[in-house]
């Protein structure tokens, strides 16, 4: 546990074993390329590729971004609603932003039964779910910022957003029973998550929302450390509550809703990153949070993605399964060891 006020040295090893694992997420698959292999890549014109390089740069490279860019964004969601709710529980998808995400993938997969031929073909493309995804997402996000506007007790919000995702569950539920085995197989495969099915142009539109909303995250961070003194008290200091609570949810919504579109619903990172963190810093101010629950994440995402390629063989686990199998034992051991949450 760090416990010193400096915590250069700490940021500075995580980010060697971010670029390391960064390397050797790279590295493994159903065949193993070689670290200078992958260095040269990174220099090599696209005209010019061995069929190595073309691996590296076509598939493995987006991939690696895409955990960096899940893990993190999901660490931070989830810090940032555990102390808007100041509630350990509390993940980056407690607001219904995922259930929103869910349902409208699953309007066009499992609704795709009443389209026919050419028009069910055009809805059922990759690109048709992420914008589904995404405006499931975006319906529940406008639904919560209303409800937020009218409702003081943050708590109350916490509760509406598991409300909304108990009624889009079940949507998906008489969605599902009217389906056929084929599109619920299909349906099942996008909530298993996956990291390696974006191409550059989705990777770039991904990083880019993800910016916006790492952005809301960092202005978020002063509202963060007074609302850890109790929302009165925060009153007192001269916090608007209402406009740090709305730059907060904006900011999950965004991180978290993007990540849902585009990789699908991944499980564990948003809720147990914050708690590994605050562990090992033993500190409560977001301003070392933020960066540190970052590099956490990302560099939990690579190893969580680099066991589920299974190196060396054409398999590859549903990174949900990793995520919780890996990460679930550790959370229980940080409890156990502490004796309580660290809050």
């Amino acid at each position: 546990m760090i416990t010193s006020k400096s915590y250069t040295i700490p940021f500075i090893v995580l980010a060697v074993l971010l670029l390391l694992l960064f390397m050797v997420n790279i590295s493994l698959g159903s065949v193993s390329i070689a670290f200078n292999t992958i260095i040269d890549s990174f220099f090599t014109n696209s005209d010019n590729l061995n069929n190595h390089q073309y691996i590296i740069q076509n598939y493995r490279l987006p991939k690696a971004i895409t955990a960096v860019l899940v893990g993190s964004g999901l660490g931070i969601s989830g810090l940032l609603m555990q102390t808007l709710f100041r509630n350990p529980l509390a993940g980056p998808f407690v607001l219904g932003i995922t259930s929103g995400a869910s349902l409208g993938v699953a309007l066009v997969i499992l609704g795709s039964s009443i389209f026919g031929g050419f028009l069910a073909t055009f809805l059922l493309t990759k690109w048709s779910l992420v914008i589904a995804a995404s405006l499931g997402s975006f319906l529940v996000l406008l639904l919560v910022l209303i409800v937020s506007s009218k409702v003081r007790d943050t708590m109350a919000i916490l509760i509406i957003g598991l409300m909304f995702g108990s009624i889009t569950a079940a949507i998906v539920s008489v969605l599902s029973y009217f389906s056929s085995a084929e599109q619920l197989q299909q349906y099942i495969f996008w909530g298993f998550g996956s990291l390696g099915d974006l191409d550059w142009n989705e990777v770039t539109i991904f990083a880019i929302i993800y910016c916006i909303g790492i952005l809301f995250s960092i202005l978020s961070i002063k509202g963060l450390n007074t609302l850890l003194l109790g929302e009165n008290y925060a009153k007192s200091l001269g916090l608007n509550i209402k406009q740090s609570r709305l730059l907060i949810i904006i900011a999950t919504s965004l991180l978290a809703g993007t990540i849902t579109a585009f990789a699908g619903p991944i499980a564990f990172i948003g809720l147990a990153i914050p708690h590994v963190t605050r562990q090992v810093f033993n500190t409560s101010n977001h301003k070392i949070l933020l960066p540190a629950v970052f590099l956490f994440g990302a560099i939990i995402m690579l190893i969580c993605d680099s066991i589920a390629q299974l190196p060396n063989t054409d398999y590859m686990l549903p990174i949900n399964a990793i995520t919780s199998l890996f990460g679930a034992p550790i959370v229980v051991w940080l409890l156990v060891r502490q004796r309580k949450m660290v809050f």
